[in-house]
């Protein structure tokens, strides 16, 4: 390509619409900016050729979730986050996108955002696609004072959600103040949702997590953190009808899209109850402290439980396990099942402890054991005997579920 070739974006402007505008005149085509996480910058103006994405884009202000989860899935988006040269995306009507030409404005390494171009009733030409590079070129120092704004102002955020976090700030007059300084507006209710990885986040990691919180559009994040190994967000509750089923389905996606595009897997969300009360955030942070760690403690157990109140009995075990400590208790029923297990290398005590788990439920738990349902008829009926229990008696069933789990609990 010949490098004499006028460059038109070697200028001054004031914005990045007029930036905008600009490639528009140029290539004659309708023009938007995104920045790395999608959110609309800029966009030409005075054309009436667009598509529904794009017109979506530019009311919502960001792309539609629905095209970013289609370009990833052909391909589009991975070949913008490796190459500097412009791609070429044909039309795919199931989302609204019409033929264009995307390339990615880069500042050394990094991606800091995307240009757009719309071939309506034209394609471009090899001139103007390299004078699409030339406006990538010509536009990443603007962006990256955007960045650098942006930036300062999610650290300012940070530091307001540590204070919370750690009760630092205990005036909800205060509170207030610091949302306002941010321009944040606090909704009625929220909830602290936790995503615990299995190592330390990285600088790349922390990248990929900022991009899916910005481009799943499902719940409102107001606040968020990293602190070593967590990913910790203030969502808003405010005018969700099904809180749990929507939290749940975001954990999902979130873990979903961390594993399919970046493989990074093991990751476990919790979340608090729903609160009002600003100055309690520290109280629904410690709530999923407690998911997490009962979650290590019994993770087959918990598998389905990712909040607090999930955890029915167990949100009593370090209170419980500290009243046995305390009075030197010991469970006479199962210590006489251990000892029989020991002398006769039997398995009573895992057979009571899936029975209890499966509520009673003598097929269930057959099938979990892979026994027949007389065998195990059996071996409840030995259960009984030697333990000198009940079983159908609720409040003995209650006791030796709990004392079988603090068993575990304690080690």
């Amino acid at each position: 390509m010949d490098n004499s070739l006028h460059d038109p974006f070697r200028t001054t402007f004031d914005s990045l619409d007029e930036f905008a505008d600009l490639i528009s005149q140029v290539l004659k085509c309708p023009i938007t900016i995104e920045d790395a996480n999608h959110r609309l910058l800029a966009y030409s103006t005075h054309d009436e050729r667009t598509d529904p994405a794009r017109i979506a884009t530019i009311i919502g202000r960001r792309v539609p979730e629905k095209v970013i989860n289609q370009l990833w899935k052909e391909g589009t988006i991975p070949a913008l986050l490796k190459t500097r040269e412009p791609i070429r995306v044909q039309t795919m009507n199931e989302i609204g996108l019409g033929n264009r030409v995307a390339i990615s404005i880069w500042k050394n390494e990094e991606v800091l955002g995307f240009i757009w171009a719309l071939e309506i009733d034209k394609s471009l030409s090899d001139k103007e696609l390299y004078q699409l590079k030339k406006a990538a070129d010509a536009v990443k120092n603007k962006l990256l004072q955007l960045q650098t704004r942006k930036n300062k102002k999610e650290e300012r955020s940070q530091e307001l959600f540590w204070k919370l976090l750690t009760g630092h700030l205990t005036s909800h007059d205060e509170i207030l103040d610091h949302f306002r300084s941010l321009k944040i507006t606090p909704s009625t209710s929220f909830v602290i949702l936790v995503f615990q990885f299995q190592e330390n986040i990285n600088r790349k990691e922390e990248q990929y997590i900022m991009y899916l919180l910005k481009t799943i559009q499902r719940l409102k994040i107001i606040l968020y953190t990293i602190d070593c190994d967590q990913l910790i967000l203030l969502t808003s509750a405010d005018q969700i009808k099904n809180l749990t089923e929507e939290l749940d389905h975001f954990s999902q996606i979130f873990v979903g899209k961390m594993n399919e595009r970046y493989k990074i897997t093991g990751i476990t969300p919790v979340y608090s109850g729903i609160y009002q009360d600003y100055q309690k955030i520290g109280k629904a942070y410690n709530e999923t402290l407690t998911v997490l760690s009962i979650k290590s403690k019994f993770p087959a157990e918990t598998k389905k439980m990712f909040s607090f109140q999930q955890l029915g009995i167990y949100q009593f075990f370090d209170l419980l396990l500290k009243s046995r400590q305390n009075n030197d208790y010991v469970n006479e029923s199962l210590r006489k099942l251990h000892d029989y297990d020991h002398q006769h290398n039997s398995n009573l005590i895992k057979t009571l402890e899936v029975y209890l788990d499966h509520d009673s439920n003598l097929n269930d738990t057959a099938k979990q054991l892979n026994i027949h349902t007389n065998t195990l008829n059996y071996r409840l009926k030995r259960i009984t005997e030697i333990a000198q229990v009940n079983l159908k008696e609720p409040n003995q069933k209650m006791m030796l579920y709990i004392d079988l789990k603090l068993e575990k609990y304690h080690v």
